[in-house]
């Protein structure tokens, strides 16, 4: 695959794609005989993980860690393991913060919908209570 079909395909821009290359995120992109990237499978996973990972609020840093980790074999699993069990964790305090945060906007939401249906009389004391 080209850069351009693998831009599109994974929603990230070329030079991103680039650059995730240049720090030896993505290993080697095989090329053409004219120099040019030609993706294969291998790297596509690559991306794919890369992309995943970055979703999940791994730093760039910690890639590159992985990826180093993953270059010296299988005696690295644990270490492999173990910075994906830490991002996991980060992963899920977050989700915590934003159900609390949904949450909040539910109760707000739904004080505001009883004050405008003339549900709610007493709602300056809610209001100044909980901004």
């Amino acid at each position: 695959m080209t850069i351009e079909e693998v831009s599109k395909k994974y929603n990230l821009t070329q030079d991103t794609i680039r650059y995730y290359e240049k720090i030896g995120l993505i290993p080697e992109v095989p090329r053409t005989k004219s120099g040019i990237r030609d993706f294969d499978e291998t790297s596509c996973r690559w991306i794919e993980f890369i992309k995943c990972m970055r979703s999940a609020g791994m730093s760039i840093e910690v890639l590159i860690e992985y990826v180093t980790l993953f270059k010296k074999g299988r005696e690295t699993v644990d270490a492999r393991k173990n910075l994906l069990v830490e991002q996991r964790q980060k992963l899920l305090e977050k989700q915590e913060e934003i159900k609390a945060t949904i949450e909040r906007l539910d109760y707000k939401i739904n004080l505001y919908t009883e004050i405008v249906q003339g549900k709610r009389k007493d709602f300056l004391e809610d209001i100044n209570e909980q901004p």
